[in-house]
């Protein structure tokens, strides 16, 4: 089964996220900064929860969350707990209603955070940050039930071997429950599968494995050799990235995604696996729903363009017997996909 996952915004359904900048925040004394910051937070849960809805009735199976969902979670002048915030309970009430959303109706929720999360970085203070970035995305993940926080190894500083020796570092400060959802993905510039396997395999980090960044940057091993060894890194359903040069393979800059996915770009060695496949393409939503087409995949109905950005009720009647039951399900169903991937790289 694939299941393809949509990245952080829309360009044609109506479900924004919002943010501000310090800039502007700090023109306000802190209780107006504050309420503003709830504000922002409370809509962009509830777009979070319209984002579920959408993708659940378009069979689309993967939401990836905007790092700014909690915006300027960890700014140093203008930081906060959401629990400080104004309306800090209902914003945490909503974000606990995606996460029961997301598992009734099995969909997949992952985090990126943004480039300047370098864990690996010489200045001390750029690794402190990071690290603060990274917990502020688990507490998120933690409500709605993310089980991806994807980052890069980061710079190569002329020395790669030492870079990757400070990312390990890095890595052990995150906090234990941090740790079990990072993922580590190959990049364009500097870091290929076959560099951050065998850091994976060490410290137990699943490798998004990024197709479109392994042709930019490959590295001798081929994209059936990288996938199996990728499968091996996951205890949970794989998740890998997918996308197209803007300009074709033959252009320039083919690093730049195009707007929509050629079907000739999703690799066959992929077509039987249990996996997750980020689309990282400009034209979002309608991309995937294009590609679900080209490749034959079920879709859902897609008659959602007004969906409510508001949670409505929530019907939590017998929520702890589902959730159990969903408990069980979820280990059981993890060790049949890690056995039907291995299978299947094993006769690739």
């Amino acid at each position: 089964m694939i299941r393809l996952g949509l990245c952080c915004i829309f360009v044609e359904q109506p479900i924004k996220f919002r943010t501000t900048t310090a800039t502007h925040l700090l023109k306000k004394d802190r209780p107006a900064q504050l309420a503003k910051l709830s504000e922002l937070c409370l809509e962009n849960a509830r777009s979070l929860l319209a984002a579920f809805k959408f993708c659940a009735a378009a069979g689309i199976g993967c939401f990836r969350i905007n790092s700014q969902i909690l915006p300027l979670k960890t700014h140093p002048g203008v930081g906060y707990a959401v629990g400080d915030l104004p309306a800090g309970g209902q914003i945490i009430d909503t974000f606990n209603e995606c996460g029961r959303f997301l598992k009734k109706n099995n969909l997949r929720a992952s985090l990126h955070p943004d480039q300047f999360v370098v864990l690996n970085s010489p200045r001390a203070e750029v690794v402190a940050s990071s690290i603060a970035e990274i917990e502020y995305q688990a507490e998120v993940a933690g409500w709605v039930g993310a089980d991806v926080i994807n980052i890069h190894a980061g710079g190569g500083y002329g020395d790669k071997p030492a870079a990757l020796e400070r990312f390990k570092e890095g890595f052990q400060r995150l906090s234990a429950s941090a740790r079990q959802l990072v993922t580590l993905e190959n990049d364009d510039k500097t870091f290929t599968p076959a560099d951050l396997l065998p850091i994976c395999n060490e410290m137990q980090i699943p490798l998004v494995y990024d197709v479109h960044h392994h042709r930019v940057l490959p590295d001798g091993m081929s994209i059936a050799m990288a996938t199996a060894a990728a499968l091996k890194t996951w205890n949970r359903e794989p998740l890998f990235h997918l996308s197209s040069p803007l300009n074709g393979w033959g252009g320039a800059q083919p690093q730049q995604h195009h707007d929509y996915i050629d079907p000739a770009d999703f690799p066959a060695e992929w077509r039987d696996l249990v996996i997750t496949v980020e689309v990282e393409a400009k034209a979002k939503e309608l991309a995937i729903l294009r590609l679900m087409a080209d490749l034959g995949l079920k879709k859902g109905s897609v008659a959602l363009k007004n969906a409510k950005h508001d949670p409505g009720e929530s019907d939590v009647k017998n929520h702890h017997q589902r959730q159990k039951k969903h408990d069980t399900d979820h280990v059981e169903r993890n060790a049949k996909i890690h056995q039907k991937n291995q299978k299947v790289a094993k006769h690739k």
